[in-house]
């Protein structure tokens, strides 16, 4: 895969490190666990969506674009990770957020990523839940262009092959990063929500044959529709990248089992994971979908589905900036404090 031939704004902190959590192997008595660090690939607290934008923010550049308009949920990642980008590119960011939990809390609705976006400068539109909103966004779009404005937009999560040429990439990263460390992987695990981070990983580590399983651990849809988004971006990365056909029906396997209540609705599973990541390796996650596909590695370890011995690879897509729109559900606040 020549990544080369795509325009590519180099703004990522990479390569991320790729790190043991002996803490959390211990306490969970299963496999040994790794984590790679795709929280922390820069601007405005990193994610995985910075890798994407790499590649979506060159395309924009090459066109003249002078605003960018994307959308997502209330507390989007993608949303703030794009606002960064847009600022440090000289950009205007406009974005249309989701209401998608229906959450009347303050710190849901204005704090965490909410605030990030203004603070970068990015203009807000909301919208309620349900709507075709990469419809939406292009409406907006319409609207802007009709004023002279040069816009391109993002969809949802920058789940697009262009976006998802970041992941293909992070593929060969890790795979590089392992052989040189002599570090075998049996199982990689993430979480998988708009489908361009899994499409991404899938498509490029089959490209390279590296036939290491791939879990991603849904946040939203059905498992059958998950497989079928994921599935249907990955051969169109795939085609893009000039390598057709390399991934099938059976190399995408999504777990929806712990999507609980909704996107964006904490579970008691995501806050235990959440918890034990801060406590035993200090590492943040986040509610939305770290912390979830977190929840699932822990539940699928306490289950047996990994053998003792083997070596799993979680992949942390970032978003710990949402942490702060969702402080009351952690009930702090009237823990007595230790002597």
């Amino acid at each position: 895969m020549h990544f080369s031939r795509f325009p590519r704004t180099r703004l990522a902190h990479l390569p991320t490190a790729l790190e043991p959590m002996p803490r959390l192997s211990d306490a969970l008595g299963g496999p040994e666990l790794w984590i790679k660090r795709d929280d922390c690939t820069g601007l405005s607290t990193g994610g995985n969506k910075t890798r994407k934008l790499e590649f979506l923010m060159a395309e924009a550049l090459c066109e003249g674009t002078d605003l960018i308009v994307t959308q997502g949920a209330t507390q989007s990642n993608h949303a703030r990770q794009t606002a960064a980008f847009a600022a440090r590119l000289g950009m205007a960011c406009h974005i249309l957020l989701e209401d998608r939990t229906g959450s009347n809390e303050p710190s849901y609705n204005a704090n965490g990523n909410v605030f990030l976006d203004y603070l970068h400068g990015a203009t807000v539109e909301r919208r309620p839940g349900g709507l075709d909103m990469n419809a939406e966004i292009e409406d907006v779009a319409d609207r802007f262009r009709s004023q002279g404005r040069k816009v391109y937009t993002i969809p949802g999560g920058g789940s697009n092959a262009t976006g998802a040429l970041g992941y293909a990439n992070c593929a060969m990263e890790l795979v590089n990063q392992a052989n040189c460390m002599e570090l075998r992987i049996d199982h990689i695990v993430h979480a998988t929500g708009s489908a361009g981070t899994q499409a991404g990983l899938i498509t490029g580590l089959k490209a390279i044959n590296v036939n290491i399983p791939l879990l991603g651990i849904g946040v939203r849809a059905p498992k059958a529709q998950q497989e079928a988004n994921v599935l249907r971006l990955a051969q169109a990365t795939a085609e893009k990248l000039g390598c057709p056909g390399v991934v099938g029906a059976e190399d995408v396997v999504a777990n929806t089992d712990y999507v609980g209540d909704g996107y964006g609705i904490l579970t008691p599973g995501g806050i235990e994971a959440i918890e034990m990541f801060a406590r035993l390796e200090g590492i943040l996650l986040d509610p939305v979908y770290s912390g979830k596909g977190a929840a699932g590695l822990i539940d699928l370890i306490r289950k047996g589905h990994f053998e003792k011995g083997e070596r799993v690879l979680f992949i942390h897509t970032g978003g710990s900036a949402a942490l702060f729109g969702y402080t009351p559900a952690f009930g702090y606040d009237d823990t007595p404090i230790a002597a």
